[in-house]
C-alpha cells in the first residue's frame, strides 16, 4: 500500500471507531465510504471493514460482555448468518463496478432515511422483527459490509438502558463480521493487502475507541449522526460519479 492510502486508512479508522464506539454503529458505513477506492478489488475492502470492525467490537465487548442478553441477539444473529453468506457469495461474481455504484446507491439512500424518517419507525422486539431485520442486516453485511442500521433498529427496541444497548451490538456485529470474514476467506478476498492494511488500521482502532469512550456520556449524538448521514449522501453520490 502506498504511504498515502496508508494515512488515509488510520485516519479513517480512527474516525470509524470513534463513530461505532459513541453510538454502538456505523464503523462499516463510514469506513467503506473510502475503502474501495484504495483497495485493490471490492471484495477486499468489505473484507477489511469487516475484520476492523470486528476488531474494534471485540475491544468494546471486553468491558461491557457482561451485559449481554443472548435471548434478544441469538434469533436475529442466527437469520444474519445465513443470509451475509448468499450476499458474499453475490459480491465474489459482481463486477466491482457495478458494486461500487450500488454501494452509492444504498450511501445516499440510507442518509435520507436516517435524516428524514428513521426517528419516526418504532419496533417492537418480536420474532419477525427479528428475522426481517436479521435478514436486511445480512444482505447490507454481505454486500456493502454494512449491517449496522437494521440490527440497530431492532436493538434500540429491545433494549432501553444504553450499556445493555452498547453490548448487545458490539457482540452481533463482533461475532457475524467474524463469520463473514470466513465466508469472504472462501471466496479469496483474504489477501495479503488485507493484512497489511489490518495492521497499519489497527493504530486507528485503538486510537478511536479510546476516543470515543471519553465521548460517550460528552456528546451529543444527535449531532454527530446528522454530521455522518450528510457525509453519506456526498460519499454515495462520488462513488456513483467514481
Amino acid at each position: 500500500m502506498e504511504i498515502s492510502s496508508i494515512i488515509l486508512l488510520i485516519v479513517f479508522c480512527t474516525g470509524a471507531s470513534v463513530i461505532q464506539r459513541v453510538s454502538g454503529f456505523g464503523f462499516g458505513i463510514f469506513i467503506m465510504t473510502m475503502l474501495p477506492h484504495i483497495m485493490p478489488s471490492y471484495g477486499e475492502a468489505t473484507t477489511l471493514s469487516g475484520i476492523l470492525s470486528a476488531l474494534q467490537s471485540l475491544y468494546v465487548l471486553t468491558t461491557v460482555y457482561r451485559l449481554i442478553d443472548w435471548r434478544r441477539v441469538i434469533p436475529i444473529l442466527l437469520t444474519f448468518i445465513v443470509v451475509s453468506y448468499f450476499a458474499v457469495q453475490y459480491v465474489s461474481v459482481a463486477a466491482d463496478v457495478h458494486l461500487k455504484h450500488l454501494l452509492g446507491v444504498v450511501l445516499i439512500l440510507m442518509s435520507c432515511y436516517f435524516l428524514l424518517i428513521s426517528e419516526k419507525i418504532h419496533l417492537r422486539p418480536t420474532l419477525p422483527v427479528q428475522i426481517s431485520m436479521g435478514t436486511l442486516s445480512g444482505l447490507m453485511g454481505g454486500l456493502f459490509a454494512m449491517q449496522g442500521p437494521p440490527a440497530v433498529l431492532y436493538f434500540v427496541a429491545s433494549e432501553t438502558d444504553k450499556e445493555r444497548y452498547l453490548a448487545s451490538t458490539q457482540v452481533y456485529f463482533f461475532i457475524g463480521n467474524s463469520i463473514m470474514t470466513l465466508y469472504r476467506t472462501q471466496s479469496g478476498f483474504l489477501t495479503p493487502t488485507v493484512g497489511y492494511g489490518c495492521l497499519y488500521a489497527f493504530v486507528g482502532v485503538i486510537v478511536g475507541t479510546q476516543i470515543g469512550k471519553l465521548l460517550f456520556n460528552k456528546m451529543s449524538t444527535v449531532i454527530l449522526r446528522k454530521v455522518i448521514y450528510a457525509y453519506m449522501a456526498v460519499a454515495g453520490v462520488i462513488a456513483l460519479l467514481a
